[in-house]
């Protein structure tokens, strides 16, 4: 078996989310068949991060095994070719040996962005339009709750297999104009499924919905109880932004791509 580290970027919209489901189309299917369709041979992929269903990434980061090798050149231009316009192979690189994704993940940048009014259509799909005002102080101070080390089983679907406690380094707030919508920055080595919407969706609820308080932020991660009311932000504001490793796993290069 070759062994290549592929870097994507795609648009989550119309997938069911990257792991394989026997009857819905996921990110991860579409590149099995497309390299299928080119190169008449079956891959298996390992993805560094799973995302759900309507999740968006910019820097997913997967290992690919195949039968057959292909120069990386012509491995990532022919395989472009045939995927669907919402995906994109950004970067492929040859292993020597395969290394389980995983391994080495130093830290993982999630974007979500919303819209504080109706945004332009060609937008509209990569972000929550609350369509109301947000107080933008009391948002960062909502999200200051969840920064450093937590069990955060309260803010996850409540199904996680082993420890739910994890490390948020960082979450910031910024205005991107371009687009007209805020973007939180959410930085941490590892999250559970639904973490980060959870999170946002709760902060919301404080600073915009005014349907809870810090207070009840704090109490709700204290509780470690999954069956809260508060918010959970839709998936269409979620990006995976970037994977960096270590000197341990696939490598750093990936920081310039």
């Amino acid at each position: 078996m070759f062994c290549y580290k592929i870097v994507v970027a795609f648009d989550g919209t119309d997938y069911h989310g990257w792991q394989f489901q026997p009857n819905a189309m996921t990110v991860s299917q579409a590149l099995t068949d497309s390299f299928r369709s080119v190169f008449g041979c079956d891959i298996s992929l390992f993805a560094a991060s799973r995302t759900d269903a309507g999740v968006h990434a910019l820097g997913q980061v997967a290992i690919v095994r195949s039968p057959i090798q292909v120069p990386v050149d012509k491995l990532k231009h022919a395989w472009n070719n045939a995927l669907p316009k919402d995906i994109l192979i950004k970067a492929v690189f040859s292993l020597e040996k395969l290394i389980h994704p995983h391994a080495g993940v130093r830290q993982k940048t999630y974007w979500y962005h919303f819209f504080t009014e109706q945004p332009l259509p060609f937008f509209q799909r990569y972000g929550w339009n609350v369509d109301r005002s947000v107080d933008i102080e009391l948002l960062k101070k909502a999200l200051s709750v969840f920064v450093g080390t937590h069990d955060f089983r309260s803010f996850c679907t409540g199904n996680e297999m082993n420890s739910t406690v994890r490390t948020v380094d960082s979450i910031s707030v910024e205005f991107v104009k371009e687009v007209n919508a805020y973007r939180i920055v959410i930085k941490g080595k590892g999250f559970l499924r639904y973490m980060v919407r959870r999170i946002v969706g709760a902060c919301l609820d404080v600073a915009c919905f005014k349907k809870a308080t810090i207070d009840d932020l704090t109490k709700a991660l204290l509780a470690v109880d999954p069956s809260n009311t508060l918010l959970n932000a839709p998936a269409k504001g979620l990006v995976l932004q970037q994977i960096v490793y270590d000197s341990k796993g696939v490598g750093n290069e990936l920081l310039e791509k």
